[in-house]
């Protein structure tokens, strides 16, 4: 400190603090030996450490002063440095009202800690409906699941639909549970009437074994499928060895029709009309419960909002069957405020496939939700502890934006891991900013695309992949929402020639946040 009067009155505040720190014992025998390299108590240490970070009574000079700055900055909490609370306090209030806010602070955080797997679950606003709360609770937190969530294959790459089923099942993986994850080689041939207006596509066996094969690839990066911590399940193993009389009369037998069609998932199809194949999807649902609990113990089914009856099917033919209680637990559907199902784009769903959605893709879809979402999908998809999440809650205008890149990248680093949530992000803030954006995605136009070696603007925009079809690229010129090289393209007659695409490419932008590097194959 410059100011010497200044100094000598802080000098007279100094007094013994009692400040808690909770470190490692392995921490404290490093922390030791750091501070008797120097000839320092551990406090002396920390006093010093503490006055250069805050240019304080007691600082080593610039270069250090400078270094802890530096040090703070890089660290992750100075993102939430702005307009907090406790600086408001600090600002307005005085010093013993901050010490008293800190002390209710460490409580709330000791609470945090004594949270409870289910009380996380609930907090978080996963939890949306459940058979017996009390047994399940003493399940889950007691690492005593051993619970299944099913994935019918009907594509070879899993969606941001099932994102949330799987973060599920590595949260309660991680507090001791068992995952089994059944993929539906069996339910998969008939398809689930549930949400669908029509009835889906008939799959072959051979594409329905390639999206088995490749969904576990993509689990493997949720889940630790490592010494029997977790099993891949495949229902075809039985669903396809059943005989048809035999189901009829030791399963059929156990389901009522009249309950069967009060189900909301047959209720949706009935007017438009429900074939007996898809009628029978519950009854197989039901019956992978019911082998699951004898094979493996599974004692608990978790699954989207929508699959309840499903799921009652099955707990319910256990104990017909059996004489036994199961239990089933429905997992809050991934909505928009707008009450529709989130992971779907103009172009199709959001894929975790990186080659069907591309790392950057990825990234802005979540950079992209809208303001309404954002802390939701931080709350319900992310791992960040949620002290931090709510301290999100009062942010606003800007704010968001931060929430909305953290939500980014803390979900494109779960999916394709931290090296291209780094580029990605990088990627984003080159291109709106205007600097060199070399993960930039990219696509590439085949030969044919070009006559007398120029192609239209039309073409440009539908070949680059940032229209759907050659109607909504004309609109989306008409509109004035294309750029190429950042030039307004104004004309859909416009024409580009060949060579512009050669080497590097051009920048071709649709809006203010969809960019792509075209050339030529």
């Amino acid at each position: 400190m410059s100011d010497y009067s200044s100094q000598k009155n802080e000098i007279e505040t100094i007094k013994p603090r009692t400040i808690t720190v909770n470190l490692s014992d392995a921490d404290v025998k490093r922390l030791a030996e750091k501070s008797g390299e120097g000839g320092l108590t551990i406090s002396e240490l920390l006093e010093n450490f503490i006055g250069d970070l805050v240019d304080g009574t007691y600082s080593n000079g610039s270069d250090e002063r400078m270094y802890a700055e530096q040090w703070y900055q890089r660290c992750w909490f100075a993102m939430f440095s702005d307009d907090t609370f406790l600086k408001f306090l600090l600002l307005w209030g005085d010093l013993d009202d901050y010490i008293d806010l800190m002390d209710e602070l460490e409580s709330h955080k000791k609470e945090m800690a004594e949270m409870t797997v289910y009380d996380e679950l609930v907090a978080r606003g996963l939890i949306a409906q459940v058979t017996d709360e009390e047994l399940i609770k003493n399940l889950i937190n007691n690492g005593k699941a051993t619970f299944y969530i099913g994935f019918d294959p009907t594509a070879d790459s899993l969606h941001v639909g099932h994102f949330m089923a799987l973060c599920f099942m590595k949260r309660l993986q991680m507090a001791g549970n068992k995952p089994i994850a059944l993929v539906g080689g069996g339910t998969g041939m008939i398809g689930d009437p549930s949400g669908k207006t029509d009835m889906r596509k008939m799959l072959t066996p051979e594409q329905i074994e390639h999206n088995c094969e490749c969904f576990k690839k993509q689990m493997s990066k949720f889940i630790d499928f490592s010494d029997d911590k977790a099993l891949f399940v495949n229902n075809a193993d039985w669903l396809l060895k059943l005989n048809y009389v035999d189901l009829l009369r030791e399963v059929g037998a156990c389901f009522s029709v009249n309950n069967m069609l009060r189900a909301e998932c047959y209720k949706q199809r009935m007017e438009r009309g429900l074939t007996f194949l898809e009628f029978n999807y519950m009854i197989m649902q039901s019956y992978d419960f019911y082998m699951l609990y004898q094979k493996y113990g599974c004692n608990l089914q978790f699954g989207g909002d929508d699959q309840w009856s499903n799921m009652l099917g099955g707990t319910e033919l256990i104990r017909r069957k059996l004489g036994k209680d199961a239990s089933a637990m429905t997992i809050t559907l991934l909505l928009n405020s707008e009450g529709k199902k989130m992971g779907k784009t103009a172009s199709g769903a959001v894929w975790l496939d990186p080659d069907k959605t591309s790392p950057y893709d990825f990234y802005q879809y979540w950079r992209n939700v809208d303001d309404a979402d954002v802390l939701k999908c931080i709350r319900m998809l992310t791992f960040l502890p949620l002290e931090e999440i709510d301290k999100m809650d009062s942010w606003e205008g800007a704010q968001l934006n931060k929430a909305k890149e953290i939500l980014a990248y803390e979900l494109t680093k779960l999916v394709h891991g931290e090296e291209e949530a780094k580029k990605a992000e990088a990627t984003a803030k080159a291109i709106f900013t205007g600097g060199d954006a070399a993960n930039m995605p990219t696509a590439k136009l085949e030969a044919d695309s070009f006559t007398d070696d120029e192609i239209d603007a039309i073409n440009l925009v539908f070949g680059a992949g940032l229209a759907t079809t050659k109607s909504e690229a004309r609109r989306t010129i008409q509109q004035g929402g294309v750029s190429v090289d950042g030039e307004k393209v104004a004309d859909i007659a416009a024409k580009f020639p060949k060579s512009m695409f050669e080497g590097d490419g051009v920048v071709v932008k649709k809006g203010k946040k969809s960019f792509v590097k075209v050339s030529v194959n």
